[in-house]
């Protein structure tokens, strides 16, 4: 009986521990959404990079959802990103959730199922600059991107090139952008929806739970603060700050604008990912140099250097050298017609008047002018000492270098100006 019992007891045992087994390899894991919005730059490549590569260390992930609403963006950046969905063991969606374009259509197509909103659109992926050389690297990077996941690979060539003609889909001289009931038709999307239940139930997928990341405030930030736009108007706002407190006596509000501006086009850019340190460092030791000009009068070797390592350390900062000669023209034009308009209602720097002559030599400090000297014609005086022809004359107690108009004047003799070139005085002996 006993013998019994036991083998009852080790069977249910049993029974409970194969049952909790196939329960838990039956058991749904994890679907993970991960959103690219917005430009497409270093600070969004971080991001996924950093979120993949958590998940890639879980063992519950079933599938990553990767929600896309872009304009585009930095074309290198949308590269590294497709490298990292490509890269992963975790099957990957790709949701277009209100529009792909430009360098949105590579992330896209590098999913391994596509779905779309119903109101999504996805397209002109042309590259700026658009040159052969660039135009032609793009290209090959879509449609080896379309063939690996098994895309059309013209379809999507057709979106970055308008020389590409495709019948009854798109003419010679236009690029593509498709509806998404146009991609669906066309094969692109392989759903319509944006349920994240209906997109996971279509493509296979039972999760148990969705979560969806959320982009950390410096994330955020630094995509925001890196933006061509926003770099521009904060480097503007630097550069005019500047000007602002150099022309206005103490530290006040242009010192304060200056910090703002420049502290969060830099800390922007270096969380970006954009630039480094070195950056900074450039513009510091250029502003540095500057104020050495601004102490010694002149203009030299400081002045110069100071000049090129800001502008180097602004542009550094800044990952397009494009984006950044533009950015930098457009700040230095604004900044000097404020100046001029500063300058024009009076406002001077004690600094600039160290390197530009302002001193002014006023009669009631002693200083005479050449138009003074021309009201001693016909005054009378006399000599102080001997003219051979030159000596001292005094005139209305005023003491005078003079020459004598011809020949030997004694000292202590009566003389009268007759005529006055420049500071010379010619006198005659009356």
């Amino acid at each position: 009986m006993k013998k019994i019992r036991f083998l009852a007891f080790f069977i249910i045992l049993f029974a409970i521990f194969v049952s909790s087994e196939s329960v838990m390899a039956q058991s749904p894991g994890k679907v993970y959404v991960v959103p690219i919005k917005g430009e497409i730059n270093r600070a969004t490549h971080n991001y996924v990079r950093d979120v993949v590569n958590e998940l890639n260390n879980e063992a519950d992930v079933e599938a990553i959802i990767f929600e896309i609403d872009t304009y585009g963006g930095l074309v290198d950046e949308a590269i590294k990103i497709k490298d990292v969905i490509i890269g992963t063991n975790i099957p990957t969606i790709t949701l277009v959730n209100n529009k792909a374009a430009s360098a949105g259509v590579l992330v896209t197509i590098a999913g391994e199922h596509i779905a779309m909103a119903e109101n999504a659109v996805i397209g002109s992926a042309e590259t700026i600059p658009n040159t052969e050389k660039i135009l032609s690297m793009w290209r090959g990077v879509l449609r080896d991107t379309a063939q690996f996941r098994g895309r059309d690979a013209l379809l999507i060539e057709s979106m970055a090139d308008s020389d590409i003609a495709i019948e009854g889909v798109v003419e010679s001289g236009k690029l593509l952008n498709l509806t998404a009931q146009e991609a669906y038709a066309l094969g692109l999307a392989d759903i319509l929806s944006s349920d994240y239940n209906v997109i996971l139930e279509h493509f296979g997928f039972e999760a148990s739970d969705v979560e969806v990341m959320e982009e950390g405030l410096q994330v955020k930030l630094a995509k925001y603060i890196s933006s061509p736009y926003i770099s521009t108007l904060l480097l503007t706002l630097g550069f005019v700050g500047l000007v602002v407190e150099i022309l206005t006596p103490g530290f006040g509000l242009g010192g304060t604008i200056s910090l703002m501006g420049f502290g969060l086009y830099f800390g922007g850019n270096i969380l970006a990912g954009n630039s480094n340190w070195t950056s900074l460092i450039l513009f510091v030791v250029g502003l540095g140099l500057l104020i050495i000009e601004g102490v010694v009068p002149g203009f030299g070797l400081p002045g110069i250097g100071g000049i090129v390592f800001v502008l180097a350390g602004t542009a550094l900062a800044m990952q397009d050298l494009s984006a950044a000669v533009l950015s930098l023209s457009i700040a230095i034009i604004v900044t000097t017609l404020v100046a001029i308009v500063m300058v024009k209602f009076g406002y001077k720097s004690k600094i600039l008047n160290k390197i530009v002559l302002s001193n002014r030599h006023e009669s009631n400090r002693g200083y005479l002018s050449t138009n003074t000297m021309g009201e001693l014609i016909n005054k009378e005086g006399e000599t102080l000492s001997e003219l051979r022809p030159s000596g001292f004359i005094v005139i209305d107690g005023e003491k005078y270098d003079a020459l004598a108009e011809s020949g030997y004047i004694p000292e202590y003799s009566n003389v009268r100006v007759v005529k006055v070139e420049g500071s010379k005085i010619f006198v005659r002996r009356i």
